[in-house]
């Protein structure tokens, strides 16, 4: 079984896309409390480092896994990507320590922590993640110079923007792909083919229980939700309000759902309930999250959606070492 470690793990998005396409997840690295709580109940068997990744040396994670540097097949990784959104300050904020999940730290760095285990660790492939933004604007300077650092460790790199919407998961969400393929092994990196575009409606077809907290819209946002059609928003203020449609993949669920205006149920007045996020999120229902319900929804929002990222694995598998799953 090929084997694989990651980094920025969060709840474990990334980690179940991987186990889904016959990868073994050895260990992980989270920062975040909530988050790396959660991901020790899913994943009990992966070694779990809470420790900031700047403080971690390549080699103490090569003794953990007992495997030498080179050994490792996959080393994944989606560093922060609050400083490169497009829904965020971007520029304005880089280089300061900003309150992050519940932490105060600086973001826009971390991409160099991650290069700093890829070359440390020297992985036959490493996976990394980030918004779409990194190729916009100013941040198109990091991504760049991110892309320079990884050709410098003698790894064929390609970079692809992949909407997850064809990758098996019910929602629209956008996001970089960052693959290096070590040059020893003669091949060049791949990604998968489209598939057919999924939409919401199985899913509200189901009978899921909804929390009380997806019930309550605050009284602002009230003013335009009822007169909201499907797959429409406000033309002049709450951009953020919108209203899924039945026959189109989800808008993207973010890791601040639940707290003012977003994508809210295609029918009724209300948001998601964590049961529909799940499925937005292409998590399994027997996915256990913890905490309240906006706790649960950041976490399915922070997540690399698992169905995402076994498409992209088993591709790799197949393109790369010939293997099926």
């Amino acid at each position: 079984m090929r084997k694989a470690i990651s980094f920025f793990s969060g709840c474990g998005g990334s980690s179940l896309g991987y186990k889904l396409a016959g990868v073994k997840v050895l260990y992980a690295n989270e920062f975040v409390k909530k988050a790396s709580d959660t991901y020790k109940i899913n994943f009990p068997t992966t070694i779990m480092d809470i420790r900031d990744i700047r403080t971690i040396q390549p080699i103490e994670v090569l003794e953990k896994i007992k495997l030498k540097k080179g050994e490792l097949d996959f080393l994944d990784g989606s560093p922060p990507c609050a400083s490169f959104s497009t829904a965020g300050k971007r520029e304005k904020d880089w280089g300061k320590i900003k309150n992050y999940s519940g932490k105060k730290q600086r973001t826009d760095d971390l991409f160099y922590e991650y290069i700093r285990m890829v070359k440390g660790i020297n992985p036959k492939i490493f996976i990394a993640e980030n918004v779409s933004g990194l190729i916009q604007g100013k941040a198109k300077g990091h991504f760049n110079n991110f892309f320079k650092e990884f050709k410098k460790l003698k790894y064929n790199v390609k970079a692809c923007l992949l909407d997850s919407s064809y990758l098996e998961v019910p929602q629209s969400r956008k996001r970089v792909f960052i693959i290096g393929i070590r040059k020893d092994l003669k091949k060049q990196p791949t990604f998968p083919k489209k598939k057919k575009q999924m939409i919401v409606k199985p899913i509200y077809d189901k009978n899921y229980p909804i929390e009380p907290e997806a019930k309550k819209v605050q009284a602002c946002y009230m003013k335009y939700l009822p007169y909201l059609k499907q797959g429409e928003q406000p033309q002049k203020t709450y951009f953020s309000l919108k209203r899924n449609h039945l026959y189109k993949p989800s808008y993207t669920i973010t890791a601040s759902y639940g707290s003012g205006a977003c994508v809210m149920h295609p029918f009724e007045d209300r948001h998601m309930s964590i049961a529909e996020l799940k499925d937005i999120c292409s998590f399994p229902q027997s996915f256990k999250l913890i905490g309240r319900y906006k706790d649960q929804c950041e976490r399915l929002g922070r997540s690399v959606p698992p169905n995402m990222m076994k498409n992209i694995v088993i591709n790799l598998k197949k393109q790369i070492f010939n293997e099926n799953t």
